[in-house]
């Protein structure tokens, strides 16, 4: 299993066009083959600031979902509102 964790900064003025499109397609995303767990979560002292949290079956599942055209919506309708670079990451559990 793959967890991939993704760090994003928001422009203030965004956050909630962001909340809005991530409420959209969670379920979508949480149903593509090889996820098996979407969480979103949001740092409590910079508001800005929210992560995704994601498991997935293996570095296949999650390769086909960035190169999906789910992925490739919600990401052009996610981008455009970044205060910063978004970074990520792939782990597994030890």
């Amino acid at each position: 299993m793959i967890i991939r964790i993704v760090k994003m900064g928001f422009l203030p003025d965004q956050i909630d066009a962001f909340l809005e499109n991530f409420k959209q397609n969670k379920e979508k995303i949480r149903n593509f083959e090889g996820c098996s767990h979407l969480k979103l979560i949001r740092d409590i002292s910079q508001t800005n600031q929210f992560f995704t949290y994601s498991h997935w079956e293996s570095e296949e599942h999650l390769n086909n979902y960035r190169n999906s055209t789910l992925f490739k919506g919600v990401w052009a309708n996610t981008k455009n509102k970044f205060s910063q670079r978004p970074e990520a990451w792939s782990v597994t559990e030890v």
